[in-house]
């Protein structure tokens, strides 16, 4: 038998195929570690949906509770109520807050005069303070 032939030995195949299985566990755990964050973002825009909707429905009944009442009341469904009269608008602002998350809030205010209403403003917006941070040393600006 001829054992020194000028083939791909059996050690070349077996280096080969190693490399091959080391490449798919690579790329197979990148593709469980994706699937992991994008599940993670996923069930966090959920939760902020539905905390949108649930304000969004509070925020409606409150409304019906001040457009029925006549007068406004302090408190409708745990939700605080404040007024400020705006001398711009010449109406009584009226303005509260329903709770989405822990650092979001869905805002509304209305314009109220003589039993009519209009919406000024009804959005989402962070309640989380903002903090500047200086940790990194940037480039002021000037060439000296």
């Amino acid at each position: 038998m001829n054992k020194g032939g000028g083939g791909i030995g059996i050690g070349s195949a077996s280096i080969v195929l190693v490399f091959a299985v080391l490449c798919l566990t690579v790329f197979s755990l990148i593709t469980f570690m994706v699937a992991g964050n994008d599940k993670t973002l996923v069930v966090a825009e959920a939760q902020l949906v539905t905390g949108y909707y649930e304000a969004d429905a509070l925020a409606e009944q409150v409304l019906a509770e001040i457009i029925g009442a006549g007068t406004i009341p302090e408190t409708v469904l745990g939700v605080d109520i404040q007024t400020a009269w705006d001398s711009s608008a010449g109406a009584e602002v009226t303005f509260f807050n329903c709770p989405i998350s822990d650092n979001k809030e869905l805002y509304v205010s209305l314009a109220i005069s003589g039993g009519k209403y209009d919406i000024i403003s009804w959005r989402m917006r962070d309640t989380d303070e903002w903090a500047f941070d200086d940790i990194f040393d940037l480039w002021p600006g000037d060439f000296e």
